[in-house]
């Protein structure tokens, strides 16, 4: 008996179930599983409540289109008949508002790039003489481990 990934199986359920509800038998030949199986799946699906399912993103984008005309007492209607909160929907449009932004919006102020370029030219600087003060310690150190190897007496370094 195959065994799928809880992932996988959220996926094809999210296909399966509204407001997708992808015919099962088209399903069964894209996703390479038995029809019996994606019957079994939905009708557990079904049994448990609808807050437990994942809704893909086509799925969210269908729901903010059918509730978006719709006033407050029909959105929680049918928000009530998919297992919902309105609560839900206002997130899922936040998160569509957001991923639809201006990229100008995004995009950091010409001060704030000239503030960063300078930083960042202050840091190589820091850093160049740290690398440099490191290797001059380290040539140090080596000397010095040579001298004592060479002039045994001469280990005070």
């Amino acid at each position: 008996m195959a065994r799928y990934s809880p992932a996988t199986k959220d996926r094809i359920l999210g296909r399966l179930l509204p407001p997708e509800s992808a015919a099962i038998e088209q399903l069964a030949k894209e996703v390479g599983i038995s029809v019996s199986t994606l019957e079994r799946w939905r009708a557990e699906a079904l049994t448990t409540p609808a807050r437990g399912r994942a809704w893909s993103a086509a799925a969210r984008w269908e729901a903010l289109v059918a509730t978006a005309a719709l006033d407050e007492h029909a959105t929680s209607a049918w928000c009530r008949q998919h297992g919902l909160y309105p609560t839900q929907l206002d997130v899922w449009r936040q998160g569509a508002l957001d991923a639809l932004a201006d990229p100008q919006e995004a995009r950091a102020t010409p001060q704030a790039t000239q503030a960063d370029k300078r930083r960042i030219q202050e840091l190589e600087r820091d850093l160049l003489r740290k690398d440099r003060a490191l290797a001059e310690t380290t040539a140090l150190l080596v000397l010095a481990k040579k001298l004592s190897a060479i002039l045994p007496g001469h280990a005070d370094a």
